[in-house]
């Protein structure tokens, strides 16, 4: 009954960066079993993005404080946490500037995130889902700053299992590997690029927003209530070879 329809009945959820990619498709999913989410993002995002589902759009920056505050006063309760927003620079981030941008929405944005919805999680006993990568187990020459800030997520959602334990509330990531999404467009239609990417993908496809939401979404059933501080590779095999 993982994916039950209803299995989140009653239930409510956050998703950040949740207005489009792997985050719009985690909302979706959430939805789709029953929880009432809210998909909160920076502007612009459509406004009707979410029409026909049980999905609320919000503004969030997740590198200020004050808007992480605000989007959560507006919560009596939540049981659900899917940390999905972040940046990308690529070869900008070895000007430091930009390193240190990159850190405050990826790593520190997750934190604040974090330990701005505990309360209300230890009141329900509540799960936290964040983001990782490949790049939280290997390096990256082009994007130093995300590959820190990934192999920070990884040990932050480790650090966090532990000590958000008493409070009943579980702590695990997901780590994509290669997903189509348009952050990933230029990519996927680089041939020269692509190929490679492929050829070592063992499942030989690009991974899908879809396949990220559902093993997000299986973090948060009872049918993970003994996993925390794990993080899941979801990346066709990209890693084992």
């Amino acid at each position: 009954m993982t994916f039950s329809a209803t299995i989140f009945t009653g239930k409510t959820a956050l998703v950040t960066g949740g207005t489009q990619g792997i985050g719009g498709a985690v909302a979706r999913q959430l939805a789709s079993m029953g929880a009432t989410v809210t998909a909160a993002g920076m502007r612009p995002f459509a406004d009707d993005e979410f029409a026909g589902t049980n999905v609320a759009l919000a503004e969030l920056n997740v590198a200020s404080q004050d808007s992480v505050n605000a989007l959560m006063a507006g919560f009596k309760t939540l049981d659900i946490v899917v940390n999905c927003a972040g940046i990308i620079k690529r070869g900008a981030e070895h000007e430091v500037d930009v390193f240190e941008q990159v850190i405050a929405v990826n790593l520190t944005g997750t934190m604040r995130i974090c330990s701005a919805a505990r309360p209300l999680l230890k009141a329900n006993g509540g799960s936290i889902v964040n983001l990782a990568s490949m790049l939280s187990f290997f390096g990256g020459g082009l994007v130093p700053g995300y590959s820190a800030s990934k192999g920070g997520i990884a040990q932050l959602t480790k650090s966090l299992a532990i000590a958000y334990a008493a409070d009943g509330i579980r702590v695990n990531a997901v780590a994509p590997g290669w997903i189509a999404t348009p952050l990933t467009q230029a990519l996927q239609d680089d041939a020269s690029r692509a190929g490679p990417i492929l050829q070592r993908t063992p499942l030989g496809r690009w991974g899908l927003p879809q396949d990220i939401a559902n093993v997000a979404a299986f973090l948060c059933t009872p049918a993970a209530s003994f996993m925390t501080g794990t993080i899941v590779p979801v990346d066709g095999g990209y890693m084992v070879t």
